[in-house]
């Protein structure tokens, strides 16, 4: 959570004031127009002949409250003070409060009648109230992607995040119902965390390592969107791989789909050696078979070998007692790659 707070200005005029007085009753109130501090709208009120039987005839009550629905919460204070304008515009019978307040607050004797100089504080019988608000904020972190959805919307905009994830330098707020609810993965990590962060009212923390913030905030976004990332970002091989390999590490099989086919659509001879390096690493079977099917031309196989220091390949005598033949249109089978893959990686 990240703290905010603005301070505004705003003045309630009555003017006629003493006409006005003697035609209200006690409880009766002025209101001012709604103004705006740190996001939220206040009104002040103004009671000429007092809020309360006690108080009436003998002072003004005044009270300053929000005009926000969504103003009543923990996550809000404020501090105010009100004060009578003399004719040269100074503060004067000036009153702050005496501690901070979420909704309201009230000043049931703010000035007495008595004490209200119509030469002084009346300007043509013009009574002007000055309020001064400060209001302070806890805000929540803003989303690290951008929203796709009313029910992403709604999560980031109800409910505060309760979880930050250190991605290397970066640090991410999520909410670890989701997580929890999305991968397994993030469950048991998270289970972990609340041991070590064993502190109710302190954020989990969790630290993931091994992983582009880039790519985290993709994934991030796709656990709460189901949304990929733009396919204009996909097609970059470094995120597209990164993704792939974060989708396979909490168990996010849609997302793991999604990358291994736009992987596929971007094999060439230029890349297969590192996609091929990559499938073979991590089981990714969908990969794997998209090289195979690039490679099972023979003319592509030779190119790729020749480029690659697969001589070595050749001269261990292996070639003519392997079983793992490529004819074009054919793929070899996982014990053929398995067999064969010894020689795939790189022996320059």
């Amino acid at each position: 959570m990240t703290v905010r707070q603005a301070t505004g200005s705003h003045l309630l005029r009555i003017p006629e004031f003493t006409k006005v007085r003697n035609m209200v009753a006690m409880g009766m109130k002025m209101r001012s127009s709604r103004f705006a501090v740190c996001g939220h709208n206040w009104r002040i009120k103004c009671f000429p002949n007092g809020f309360t039987e006690e108080h009436e005839a003998s002072h003004i009550s005044l009270s300053i409250d929000s005009a926000s629905s969504s103003s009543w919460t923990s996550s809000l204070w404020a501090k105010a003070q009100m004060s009578v304008l003399d004719h040269a515009g100074t503060p004067c019978y000036t009153q702050s409060s005496q501690r901070d307040f979420s909704f309201t607050w009230s000043l049931l004797e703010f000035v007495r009648h008595e004490d209200l100089d119509k030469e002084k504080h009346l300007k043509d019988d013009c009574l002007t109230i000055l309020c001064d608000l400060t209001v302070t904020v806890k805000v929540a972190p803003m989303p690290p992607f951008a929203l796709r959805g009313q029910l992403a919307e709604a999560i980031w905009s109800k409910e505060r995040p309760n979880v930050k994830i250190e991605v290397g330098h970066q640090t991410f707020a999520a909410h670890r119902w989701i997580l929890e609810a999305r991968s397994p993965v993030f469950k048991a990590d998270l289970s972990i965390a609340s041991r070590i962060n064993d502190h109710e009212d302190t954020d989990r923390v969790l630290r993931v390592d091994d992983m582009d913030p880039q790519v985290f905030k993709a994934l991030l976004q796709f656990v709460y969107t189901d949304s990929p990332p733009e396919t204009s970002l996909l097609e970059e091989a470094w995120m597209a791989e990164g993704l792939l390999v974060a989708a396979d590490r909490y168990e996010l099989e849609k997302l793991k789909r999604i990358c291994e086919e736009a992987l596929c659509r971007r094999i060439s001879m230029g890349s297969v050696a590192d996609t091929l390096e990559l499938a073979d690493r991590h089981r990714f079977p969908v990969l794997w078979d998209a090289c195979m099917r690039l490679l099972s031309s023979p003319g592509n196989l030779e190119a790729f070998m020749a480029a690659h220091g697969f001589r070595h390949y050749y001269k261990t005598g292996l070639s003519s007692q392997s079983s793992f033949h490529i004819s074009p249109g054919s793929v070899p089978n996982r014990g053929e790659y398995e067999h064969w893959s010894r020689f795939v990686r790189l022996k320059h």
